[in-house]
């Protein structure tokens, strides 16, 4: 059977809000009988953005998440719930505007946190997948309608079908750890939760700095090698997806026309990365 499934790439949102906005304006207000009760002015978004800020100075990365409900396969929310939560053979979680009246009780069982409790309504509240248009023929959500720049890909495939493209295209779920079984998955989530080295290559010319395009950059650790990329017009290179703790690594730096140079480098214990400025001087400058 075919199920609903949201992906979002971390690397295509900027933040621009247009899902939080999209979200509110869809239920601010608005009744939708079996579905959702109308979500009040003051209502926290049911799309929130997470902001992760990774680096220093120049080389600082910035990061949004898009979270939401992820319409679990097995929803710690349901449990107890009383029929208050219904899980959908489609995947959508639903939370039963009447069943679930005055139940604030249900609001701490997520522990996705993506649960809000409507005080007008006396109502837990949560991101619905926008089923009640999904039923009425929209091929996605509106998060996906509004958002500018492609972050959000609404699937509705078979479980062998979804795993296939975890498989292919590496999509994670938040806090796997937890046992839930998210529907909502993420791409490039290494931007969010993952350590890089960055850092700019320039070279001597004549009592100035230049920056040294096409440089080699070849990351090593314990002598094995972990990454390679060359240097941009700007002398900038990253290297992205390293293990979130901090390790000791061997950084070559290599150019035809250039010294080669070698240095130690570690990611720091914050959890975010290092800066590198390295000098390559000329081949006839390091032979004399």
């Amino acid at each position: 059977m075919e199920k609903w499934n949201l992906v979002v790439d971390v690397a295509q949102c900027n933040n621009c809000a247009n899902c939080t906005l999209a979200s509110l304006d869809e239920h601010v207000g608005n009744d939708f009988p079996g579905y959702a009760a109308a979500q009040s002015k003051d209502a926290k978004p049911l799309i929130d953005i997470r902001r992760n800020v990774r680096g220093t100075d120049e080389h600082m990365d910035i990061s949004y998440m898009p979270t939401m409900c992820n319409h679990c396969d097995r929803p710690r929310c349901a449990e107890g719930a009383d029929g208050a939560v219904v899980k959908r053979a489609d995947g959508i979680v639903l939370i039963d505007p009447y069943k679930a009246k005055g139940r604030r009780d249900l609001v701490g069982k997520c522990p996705h946190g993506a649960i809000q409790w409507n005080e007008e309504q006396q109502l837990p509240q949560i991101w619905i997948f926008d089923a009640h248009l999904l039923d009425a023929g929209w091929q996605e959500p509106r998060c996906q309608q509004a958002c500018p720049t492609g972050a959000f890909r609404a699937l509705k495939v078979s479980d062998e079908h979804m795993q296939a493209l975890v498989r292919e295209e590496k999509l994670e779920v938040s806090r796997a750890d937890l046992g839930t079984a998210p529907r909502v998955y993420y791409k490039n989530l290494q931007r969010m939760n993952r350590r890089f080295i960055a850092g700019s290559v320039v070279t001597m010319n004549g009592g100035t700095q230049d920056c040294l395009p096409g440089c080699t950059v070849t990351l090593l650790l314990n002598g094995a090698q972990v990454a390679r990329t060359l240097t941009d017009w700007f002398g900038d290179f990253k290297i992205d997806g390293l293990p979130d703790q901090s390790l000791s690594y061997t950084l070559v730096l290599e150019h035809a026309e250039h010294a080669s140079v070698q240095m130690t480098v570690q990611t720091d214990t914050g959890g975010t990365s290092i800066d590198i400025v390295a000098l390559i001087p000329a081949a006839i400058q390091a032979a004399a």
